[in-house]
């Protein structure tokens, strides 16, 4: 690896991570680098998709949207980025489209993770670690890259991941949820998962448990996901109504910001392993995770206001996208016990 010369970095680029939970795992990486760098002016190049994730972060001073296309637009993209005059980019999504945009943009010093073939393009090509060199959780990929770079001395002091912007959300989601007639609390639940079923607890228990919680807070219930699952969560909305508690399906009706608002105003949030989870997590929501085919201690949430429930059965985690089997990691696990442990978490 090259040196890097520290003291130069004044206009800094981060081109970010494609997803939400993983944009949300990199956040301490992100503070780090504004407390490394407090003067600079820091611009976070995103998928649109998780942009409005930085809009109230304090270590980003703006936020660039970086549009899917065919090469010759992405090439534009880049391109254009050499009128911003960038003289570090830190590149924490791994692809070799990150590089090559870095590069095409006329930054002259273009920091990442020597992945997917890119090193040639970069000016720091940094060693990925390998397994057992650093702690489990995701969170520290991204830390790491910024250490071997030679831009942080030592860990974050604190253990959780935190969006800064959590009370002004939730200030607004709660003025969101009053347009809607939901009267306060709300608990919210999130029954998908992107990445296959394998990761889904069953729907009707999510209703189980949002309805035992809702009836112990007398509030009602706000379901959350994409577009695409909305008929899953329109049969765990339909299940809380059929016991008698107010429930909203807004699956596909909000923006990111406008989740991330709503989710924060939520006094609970039952989630499978997901964006959803890390967002609730990360505003220090009180956060029920039901965690199977996946890992938590890789990349489950943080903090004191988020639990963990799993069934330790001998095939999980197996990280597969489809159970070839019977689903047992989610199955036996009962919406009494979710319920039991959001309620000891609201204590």
């Amino acid at each position: 690896m090259k040196a890097v010369s520290v003291p130069s970095f004044e206009n800094i680029l981060v081109r970010a991570t494609n997803w939400v939970g993983d944009a949300v795992m990199s956040l301490p990486a992100l503070r780090m680098l504004r407390q490394r760098f407090p003067g600079a002016r820091i611009t976070i190049l995103a998928r649109p998709w998780v942009a409005d994730l930085y809009a109230r972060e304090a270590f980003a001073d703006r936020v660039i949207h970086y549009l899917p296309g065919k090469l010759s637009s992405r090439l534009r993209q880049a391109w254009a980025l050499r009128g911003e005059r960038f003289d570090t980019a830190i590149l924490l999504q791994n692809a070799f489209d990150a590089a090559l945009v870095a590069l095409v943009g006329g930054i002259p010093q273009r920091i990442g993770y020597a992945r997917d073939g890119r090193s040639f393009l970069l000016t720091t090509a940094v060693p990925v670690p390998a397994k057992g060199e650093i702690p489990p959780h995701e969170r520290f990929y991204y830390l790491e890259l910024l250490r071997r770079a030679g831009l942080m001395d030592g860990l974050p002091e604190s253990d959780e991941i935190r969006l800064d912007g959590a009370a002004a959300a939730r200030t607004d989601g709660e003025r969101a949820f009053e347009q809607l007639g939901a009267r306060l609390p709300v608990i919210g639940v999130s029954p998908g998962a992107a990445y296959g079923t394998a990761k889904r607890w069953l729907p009707e228990r999510f209703a189980e448990a949002a309805v035992r919680l809702a009836e112990e807070q007398n509030g009602c219930v706000a379901v959350f996901g994409s577009a695409a699952e909305r008929p899953l969560c329109e049969v765990v909305a339909n299940a809380v109504r059929n016991a008698g508690v107010r429930a909203w399906n807004e699956a596909g009706e909000t923006t990111l910001r406008q989740f991330i608002n709503m989710t924060a105003a939520c006094r609970v949030f039952l989630t499978n392993d997901s964006g959803a989870m890390h967002i609730s997590s990360a505003l220090g929501v009180p956060t029920v995770a039901i965690f199977g085919a996946t890992d938590d201690i890789g990349t489950g949430p943080t903090g004191s206001n988020a639990r963990v429930v799993r069934e330790p059965v001998d095939c999980s985690p197996c990280l597969l996208r489809e159970c070839p089997i019977d689903h047992r990691c989610m199955t036996r696990v009962t919406a009494e016990r979710v319920a039991q442990t959001a309620l000891e978490l609201l204590k």
